[in-house]
């Protein structure tokens, strides 16, 4: 089946075969052409050019105007959760910050006893609801983390949840083990070190329900030497890290993730010149997370910094219940842009094709490439580029296609 887009005012975000990754000044550019047309083959991108060489088709798409773009894509989700924690959300306001909340028993335990109190089967359909949300906004890989379990079983339970969203979304799905996300219930904190490495990591790969592992160190929750430990244990199961790194201190989160080739350390609201020159020649990609700076008060992360300094950024929702209760990528690449100082090429790359690559999925999605899926935003007509994260809040997705498929038509 061959279906084309046609009528295309821009595409927007063309690479050639190979590129995996944007760096420094190379994340000034975007590949682009007008008046073009897109074929869909077997949910692939299989051509596109000038509308005057467009081929036959099955079915067509008519773009009237519009620009076509990659679908975002999410290096960094907590969306398998059970309930909300709203209740936080009235602390936070009356001014506990996220440290006391934690240390009060709620944060990440809370969601930890929703979560241990909520069959398989309402996680999946609570969970699912957040994943139709993110692709109907434009989002078409995306990254889910367990971490909300703490318990071995627990952690099993959200990792079979994501297999299972994974298998029914026509979204693209990587998994990642969290059990490194706080200290569980009842252990002492080398007790659970100990059970995280000797019998989570054993039992996630066994079932093969992880592609990476992450560990939350950072001040208050996992030291370097622990991560280290961790990350050494998931390696014996060819689990690759992704690290949560720099969110409430300077942690060493940064330093030990590149030791481990880790293919992104995220967070990054805390960062000296040392992390920007531990990264510096990596295959580890900077994620950092407005979200969280936007909803927690933080600092932003120093994306034009990092950029200057000739390094790639991602850009992530970090969508989960208690800091980032949002999935919307449109609005992280407007942040990127109104907080972050970054331009509207150098955002978009950071939460498409830089994105996929922090994820994995590079060689898959991220950018307008024959063979890469397709997956793709279909926009209303609008004057120019910036208009994305110019106007935010403005409807702009007239069609989102995962696979070659409409998700979801006229928002």
């Amino acid at each position: 089946m061959k279906t084309c887009i046609k009528n295309i005012g821009e595409i927007v975000g063309i690479l050639p075969a190979g590129v995996l990754r944007k760096q420094g000044a190379e994340m000034n550019e975007t590949g682009t052409l007008r008046d073009a047309f897109l074929l869909m083959e077997d949910g692939r991108i299989a051509a596109f050019g000038s509308m005057r060489d467009m081929p036959a088709a099955d079915a067509c798409i008519d773009a009237e105007g519009g620009t076509v773009l990659p679908s975002f894509c999410d290096s960094h989700t907590h969306i398998v959760y059970a309930g909300s924690r709203d209740g936080e959300f009235l602390d936070k306001i009356n001014g506990l910050t996220y440290e006391q909340i934690a240390a009060r028993g709620g944060g990440i335990l809370n969601s930890a006893d929703l979560l241990h109190n909520t069959s398989e089967d309402e996680l999946y359909r609570q969970s699912m609801e957040r994943v139709c949300e993110m692709t109907a906004k434009g989002t078409g890989a995306i990254e889910i983390k367990s971490g909300y379990g703490l318990r071995t079983e627990d952690e099993l339970k959200m990792l079979r949840v994501i297999r299972r969203i994974r298998e029914t979304t026509p979204a693209l799905i990587k998994s990642t083990f969290l059990g490194a996300h706080a200290v569980g219930r009842g252990y002492g904190h080398d007790e659970y070190v100990r059970l995280v490495c000797s019998e989570m990591i054993p039992a996630v790969a066994r079932e093969g329900l992880a592609d990476f592992v992450d560990v939350f160190c950072d001040e208050g929750f996992f030291t370097v030497e622990d991560t280290e430990r961790i990350l050494e244990a998931g390696a014996e199961y060819g689990l690759r890290p992704k690290i949560h790194a720099n969110e409430l201190a300077v942690s060493g989160g940064v330093q030990v993730g590149v030791k481990h080739r880790a293919l992104s350390v995220d967070h990054l609201e805390k960062t000296t010149d040392a992390e920007i020159e531990a990264l510096r020649g990596t295959c580890t990609m900077p994620t950092m997370l407005p979200g969280s700076s936007f909803f927690l008060g933080l600092p932003y992360g120093r994306a034009r910094e990092f950029v200057q300094a000739g390094l790639g950024v991602a850009l992530a929702s970090d969508f989960n219940p208690g800091s980032s209760p949002s999935g919307d990528m449109r609005f992280v690449m407007a942040m990127g842009c109104i907080r972050m100082r970054l331009t509207p090429v150098q955002a978009f790359n950071a939460v498409t094709i830089n994105s996929a690559y922090a994820m994995g999925v590079s060689d898959e999605a991220g950018s307008i490439t024959v063979g890469k899926r397709a997956n793709l935003i279909v926009t209303r007509p609008f004057r120019s580029f910036t208009m994305i994260p110019y106007m935010y809040q403005t409807p702009f997705i007239r069609y989102s296609i995962l696979s070659g498929k409409t998700v979801s038509g006229k928002l």
